[in-house]
């Protein structure tokens, strides 16, 4: 699995939880849709907004992705 897949399919994840992140379509391109959803994620979670899934940025999706997922699983 690429890095890009993973990112996507966490983020959507993560959207179906939080509303204010758009879903993406999961194809591993970081196209202007998963850009437009790593800003949003970015924004809702107090990082610097840009685009970019740098270290930060990664770190807290992984957190949140594991909240959300244990969360809805039990």
């Amino acid at each position: 699995i690429k890095l890009i897949d993973t990112v996507q399919e966490q983020l959507n994840a993560i959207a179906e939880v939080y509303s204010s992140i758009p879903t993406v379509y999961e194809n591993g391109y970081f196209d202007e849709e998963t850009q437009d959803a790593v800003e949003a994620f970015q924004r809702l979670f107090g990082l610097p907004v840009s685009g970019i899934v740098d270290y930060p940025t990664w770190y807290k999706i992984q957190s949140i992705y594991v909240a959300v997922t244990r969360t809805s699983r039990w």
